[in-house]
Order: C-alpha cells, then structure tokens, then sequence
C-alpha cells in the first residue's frame, strides 16, 4: 500500500475527535492537516490555561525570554519570538499596562528600546511553569514515557523539515 493510501486509510479508520473526514484539498496532506488541527486545539488549551494566570498566549514566551536573559533590546527580543514587530509592541504594551515589565532606552544606544521584567512579573514565573506543566500532562495524557519520548523526536525532525524550507528559521539561528 502506498503511504497516501496508508494515511487516507487511517484517517478513515481513526478521524481524531473530529465527526468531519478530511477535506477533499488537505487528501495529499492528512499529517499537515493533522499538525495544523493539532497545533490549534494546543493554542486554545494554552489560551485558557494562560488566562488563569492573568496572560494572553504568547506573552509566555516573551516573559520566559526575559526571566532567563535580563534586559533585551526590543528589536532583539522580536526577533527571537519571530512575530510581526507590531504584534510584539502590543504585547509589550498590554504587559508594561500590567506591570510585568518596563522598556527604557538603551543607555548604550538612544534609539533602541531595552525590555526588562519587572520584579513583579516574577511571581508569574511558577505560575507559567506550572501552567505549562499541566498542558504537557493534558496534552500527553494516555501516553507512555517511551511514546512521549518518540513524539518528541518525531517533531524535533518535523521542525528541522520545516526549517530547511525556511530561510529565517528562527530554530536554525540556535544551531
């Protein structure tokens, strides 16, 4: 059996918690497809996990980034999340409006903004962790250590797949 066959064939035999088969375009693509459903349902979890914590999704990364290298430079810290400059701003701002964290100019370079946590966001260090912690378990429930650990290595090629495709990978930037 070819491997589109085998993958249309399980996705007949085991559609996900999905009622929908699927559709007709994403045929030549049912891992994508799978990755993509994946990827979404995993957001909105975080999203209401996150929210506990007083964060929109996202705003995790950018605090994890502070917490473990101090003050950033702005431009520096966009770069490391990969989002539209924009994006960041307005994350930035919804999270200095709460006090999580101050920008200042770079005494070193009045041009550039420096981005730094506040002693306050600190609180929200354990929270996050454990808020990731309990997304981890939820979302890998059911599967065993040896499961855990191929699923793991499945996506660590499935990224690096993806990043020879793309030619500012923020992932290859850390190789």
């Amino acid at each position: 059996m070819k491997a589109t066959e085998a993958a249309a064939q399980a996705e007949r035999d085991d559609p996900g918690c999905s009622a929908e088969r699927l559709p007709s375009a994403a045929r030549g693509g049912p891992v994508s497809h799978a990755i993509s459903r994946v990827a979404r349902l995993h957001r909105i979890a975080a999203g209401k996990l996150l929210r506990g914590v007083g964060l929109y999704p996202g705003q995790e990364f950018l605090m994890m980034h502070l917490w473990d290298q101090g003050a950033v430079r702005q431009s520096d810290l966009i770069k490391v999340v990969d989002l539209d400059p924009s994006t960041v701003t307005k994350m930035l701002q919804r999270l200095e409006q709460a006090g999580h964290v101050i920008r200042r100019p770079d005494p070193k370079d009045r041009r550039a903004v420096l981005v730094e946590a506040t002693d306050k966001s600190c609180g929200l260090l354990d929270e996050v962790g454990r808020a990731w912690s309990g997304l981890e378990e939820y979302t890998l429930a059911g599967l065993s250590a040896v499961e855990r650990a191929q699923l793991l290595g499945l996506l660590a090629r499935v990224e690096a797949n993806l990043c020879t495709e793309t030619a500012d990978c923020p992932a290859a930037a850390k190789d």
